[in-house]
């Protein structure tokens, strides 16, 4: 019987070195529950915005709602704390002018500003983001699940935990600012019932980067490819090291090879039943010895 589970949507190279280490045995669940549809994902260019917001109101008009996802809570003129460029609500430690291209980014304040006076005026909208007080945020998510809420324009705040079944339309604006990860919890606050949901991910950005991780977004089944694309993309960094990306070592592209991994763990079991010292593989002990004094398994 576990004493932990550990679940994610996005499983990280940390979570397949885990079950190297044998802290963590891996359970895969592969299938969509009964009755979802897949998300239909986009990509929208500026060009296409209108078409976009014409899309909305008729969502909106068959009783169903809508999340905005903004990567700030300020507009830079403001120069009051900025976010991490993950897009998340923790401020960074410089009260300083935003870092370079973030001038046009959306932020909620002015993008829920600009929505509920200019594009949907028609419509009931809401903001949330980090600096609102606890008790403000839960009586908003109550509205907005109770339905009194059409749009809701929000930070990163919703990326998980959120379960709002009438909500089909996911926008992301600044896509390419928010990790493959981030992406793909944002697409799950949609989709959570029976009707055909859609997530649009909003960007002015035309690198070859950026078109290559939003493909991945769109093509993905699943959090396992999706996390394979973003190894494949990123690079999973080294095993023993510090490096987070670029080119992998051979144990960390090894780890890409799951079916590899459990029949490693499974002789490594084998392996300790039959000689719980190693005294019968001296090679493979003084091996072991050398990396402890190296790395901390933990």
């Amino acid at each position: 019987i576990p004493h932990l589970l550990s679940m994610t949507s996005t499983p990280i190279p940390r979570t397949l070195a885990l079950t190297v280490f044998g802290n963590l045995d891996l359970s895969i669940i592969d299938e969509m529950p009964k009755g979802r549809k897949k998300i239909i994902t986009k990509v929208v260019p500026p060009k296409e915005r209108t078409a976009a917001y014409s899309f909305i109101r008729k969502e909106v008009k068959k009783g169903n709602q809508v999340f905005v996802i903004c990567p700030r809570i300020e507009p830079s003129e403001t120069q009051q704390e900025q976010n991490t460029t993950n897009g998340d609500d923790r401020p960074s430690l410089s009260r300083t002018k935003a870092p370079s291209g973030w001038d046009n980014v959306k932020a909620v304040k002015e993008e829920f500003e600009r929505l509920s006076t200019k594009i949907f005026p028609k419509l009931n909208l809401e903001m949330l983001h980090g600096k609102i007080k606890t008790k403000e945020k839960e009586k908003i998510m109550n509205n907005f699940k109770n339905g009194k809420i059409d749009i809701l324009v929000s930070t990163s705040v919703v990326e998980v935990g959120v379960d709002i079944p009438n909500a089909t339309v996911m926008i992301i604006e600044g896509a390419e600012r928010f990790g493959l990860a981030q992406l793909h919890q944002f697409r799950g606050r949609v989709g959570r019932n029976d009707m055909q949901s859609y997530c649009f991910l909003f960007t002015d950005s035309y690198s070859q980067l950026t078109r290559q991780r939003l493909r991945a977004i769109i093509n993905a089944k699943n959090g396992f490819e999706l996390a394979e694309k973003d190894l494949e993309i990123r690079g999973p960094g080294s095993l023993y090291g510090t490096k987070q990306w670029g080119m992998p070592d051979l144990a960390m592209e090894t780890l890409r090879d799951l079916p590899l991994v459990e029949k490693t763990r499974e002789s490594a079991k084998q392996l300790l039943r039959t000689s719980p010292n190693l005294k019968e593989y001296p090679a493979l002990r003084a091996r072991l010895t050398g990396i402890e004094k190296q790395l901390h398994l933990e």
